[in-house]
């Protein structure tokens, strides 16, 4: 039973480690596809939130598709090679997942539509459809 809790706290972290991995990956090709307003410096935490107001709904295209997919792929890992619940770990995942996009909303003076459309639609509900693909026999 202790190994199982230390296997699933390890799948869960790794999953995380790897979700996040693609989210910033995302988060970093979305400038190049989608060009930032012109004098814009989404480099830092500090330009972000000196320009959000400058930010058109396209702009935030990326940042939901980054959570999205990291969060998908973190938990269809964490439910893939979880030997026993596969289901709540890619929930948990998810919570965690869903955790970080709360306090980015938090830090940054994003619109209320995308908070609502970021914390509602990307991080649970891609969590369990990512438990559901990895279980599927």
């Amino acid at each position: 039973m202790k190994n199982q809790v230390i296997n699933n706290i390890l799948i869960i972290l790794s999953s995380l480690f790897i979700g996040s991995l693609i989210n910033m990956g995302i988060i970093l090709l979305g400038p190049h596809i989608i060009p930032p307003p012109n004098g814009v410096d989404v480099t830092t935490m500090e330009g972000l939130k000196a320009s959000m107001h400058l930010f058109q709904p396209k702009h935030f295209l990326f940042p939901f598709m980054a959570h999205a997919i990291g969060t998908f792929a973190g938990a269809f890992i964490a439910a893939k090679i979880s030997k026993i619940n596969k289901k709540r770990n890619a929930i948990i995942v998810g919570l965690l997942f869903l955790v970080g996009g709360a306090s980015d909303i938090f830090l940054l003076p994003t619109p209320l539509w995308f908070a609502i459309c970021d914390l509602i639609g990307a991080y649970l509900p891609m969590a369990y459809i990512a438990g559901k693909f990895a279980i599927k026999k």
